[in-house]
């Protein structure tokens, strides 16, 4: 089974190359390659700050997490890892973002 990135799943464009709309900090952001089985942080960009998920600039984790959790994507990501789910990256607390 391939596991999608945000970009991928939602089709936003953003990826790494970004086009004429940029790219994500989620397309970027080599620190979090792996985690979710992602690219960068392509399957934990909820405890990315400054993604531009639904066409505007998002917060850190705290600001995001009720909408990112009702997220689609969110759920997939949730239910395709299972138990080796991670909701934040290492060192990351709830309320504070890592950059």
């Amino acid at each position: 089974m391939t596991k999608l990135n945000c970009w991928e799943f939602k089709k936003c464009g953003r990826n790494a190359g970004g086009g004429e709309t940029g790219a994500c900090p989620a397309a970027t952001d080599v620190s979090c390659t792996g985690l979710n089985d992602g690219n960068k942080a392509g399957r934990i960009c909820w405890a990315v700050a400054g993604t531009f998920c639904g066409g505007k600039v998002q917060g850190d984790f705290a600001k995001k997490s009720v909408s990112c959790m009702s997220c689609d994507f969110f759920r997939t990501v949730k239910r395709e890892q299972g138990e080796k789910f991670l909701l934040l990256r290492a060192g990351q607390q709830y309320g504070q973002s890592i950059r």
